[in-house]
């Protein structure tokens, strides 16, 4: 690796902490050039602003929770495990990349352009990922959808809903078994058979 590169994905790693620990109004450039043990003028070699900073941070927890996502997905098998694997993973990965999770629920920053351009992208990848785990089981013959559009919004927008509980109130094991509860109902419904 590059030692430029080095020494930038080191100050990503501590941005990353100290936002966490402080968010992006509580953080200074002082504070995490200090934490990075370089010089102020190093971390403007890099990037422009505190909030250049912050925004390569969520791309990097975005990447990461990408990539847990895909893989979580490409080792199930059937359509009905993508789905409990999706939810389960996006859920646990939000919890840790805490940065990420903070841009996309406080209020506070939707005024900045790139956190609602993260928050927009995101969304839509999200309800593309549904749909296409839902489009699989359709071709499999193991879900019949009538509208795979809202059905994939709302199923977007359920987990949306519930991400503050299920990350921040309930511990891995209740998560899991809260998850396979809500799929129970979507995979067999309400209705007396």
């Amino acid at each position: 690796m590059e030692k430029g590169t080095e020494k930038k994905n080191i100050l990503l790693q501590v941005a990353q902490s100290i936002f966490a620990r402080f968010g992006l109004f509580k953080t200074s450039v002082d504070e995490i050039a200090k934490a990075a043990r370089m010089g102020k003028s190093s971390i403007y070699y890099y990037f422009k602003s505190k909030e250049d900073i912050f925004k390569a941070v969520l791309e990097k927890e975005l990447k990461t929770l990408r990539e847990k996502i895909a893989e979580a997905i490409q080792q199930s098998k059937s359509p009905q495990e993508k789905l409990r694997r999706f939810v389960i993973t996006r859920m646990k990965y939000t919890k840790e990349l805490t940065n990420i999770y903070g841009a996309f629920k406080d209020e506070y920053l939707k005024h900045y352009a790139f956190i609602q351009k993260l928050r927009e992208d995101y969304d839509r990848e999200e309800i593309n990922t549904v749909k296409s785990i839902l489009q699989e089981g359709i071709e499999q013959g193991v879900f019949f959808i009538k509208n795979l559009e809202l059905t994939s919004f709302a199923i977007g927008t359920a987990i949306k809903g519930l991400e503050y509980d299920w990350t921040i109130r309930v511990g891995e094991k209740e998560l899991e078994e809260s998850i396979d509860s809500l799929l129970e109902i979507l995979f067999y419904g309400i209705a007396k058979k």
